[in-house]
């Protein structure tokens, strides 16, 4: 039986697998939940990223939560490291923290800020500022890590956070979201506001992959656990038709071999009726969670679907997704 975490924007939810059904626990309530993060070696350990208040741990799988006391409020994105067990957090303004000790006490990665794009870094709804929207650790190397800036471009930092380069070619300078392959080192995969890219070399450069695809604003990625060359993202034609609450136009999309992008149907709805603004791909199983609070899943690389039954508490929304089955 599965288990996942989400976070709906407004808390997080343990959704446990029994039987034909999935049984919704929410916790965190009102408290502007928008990311979070699971351990990859306890998966009872699970972190939350509040809009502004900062970060919570919990240890027993979501029933109860302590804070972490980090010096900005506003945190976008979270992320452990599956190679040394580190935890980072993103926050707006756009700073980078990371934490050894399980969110006990914190240390800045300032350099991060000391980059020459840095004064061009802009998210155009609150154009006077920007912020880490996602921090992914290379599981085969501690020391490497990629950070996308919403809207400033890839970073990455192969000595931990001490030194970094900046946007990197070929990738997105609008990150939504990466991945790394968790048994192909050097593979990277990005889903960014203008198409997605992926890297064959650890994110050093970029290749664009955008054939196929008649929608390019991607927001979520994620890749086949065994196929590095199976990816997926959720894509949608602008950022207001994404994000204004109305038809998001969106679709699901799978690309296998270098072969262009296919769009998902195979049960899906033929138009979306809401954005997917979260994939995860995890033991043969791809997962979509919706804006509306649907969670799909397909258990053949996206050919057919199935939309999830959801019992207990009610999921109004569905922003992010954590694997909670170990």
């Amino acid at each position: 039986m599965a288990h996942l975490y989400a976070a709906t924007g407004d808390g997080v939810a343990r959704l446990d697998e029994a039987g034909q059904a999935w049984t919704v626990s929410m916790s965190l309530r009102r408290s502007g939940a928008q990311c979070l993060a699971v351990d990859p070696t306890d998966t009872s350990i699970v972190y939350a990223g509040l809009r502004e208040g900062g970060v919570r741990r919990s240890i027993d799988a979501g029933r109860s939560w302590v804070e972490c006391a980090l010096p900005e409020p506003g945190v976008f994105s979270l992320a452990v490291s599956a190679a040394d067990r580190a935890l980072y957090a993103g926050t707006e303004p756009s700073r980078l923290f990371r934490s050894d000790d399980q969110g006990e006490s914190w240390r800045e990665l300032e350099a991060l800020l000391e980059l020459p794009s840095r004064p061009s870094w802009s998210f155009p709804p609150r154009p006077w500022t920007s912020h880490v929207r996602w921090i992914a650790p290379s599981p085969h190397d501690a020391r490497l890590l990629l950070v996308g800036i919403e809207l400033g471009g890839l970073m990455r930092s192969s000595d931990g956070g001490e030194s970094w380069q900046d946007h990197r070619p070929g990738a997105q300078p609008d990150v939504h979201s990466l991945a790394w392959h968790p048994r192909m080192p050097g593979r990277a995969y990005e889903a960014g506001g203008g198409g997605a890219a992926f890297s064959v070399d650890a994110g050093e450069t970029w290749q664009p992959a955008d054939e196929g695809r008649d929608r390019h604003y991607t927001w979520s990625v994620t890749v086949d656990p065994d196929d590095a060359e199976c990816w997926y993202v959720s894509a949608s034609t602008g950022p207001y038709t994404a994000h204004g609450g109305g038809d998001p136009q969106a679709r699901i999309y799978r690309r296998r071999n270098s072969e262009p992008w296919q769009a998902l149907g195979g049960g899906l709805p033929e138009s979306l009726p809401a954005m997917p603004y979260a994939l995860l791909a995890s033991d043969g199983r791809l997962f979509a969670g919706l804006a509306d609070g649907q969670l799909w899943e397909s258990r053949n690389q996206g050919e057919t679907w199935t939309a999830c039954t959801l019992q207990g508490d009610k999921l109004d929304s569905l922003v992010a997704l954590g694997d909670a089955s170990g």
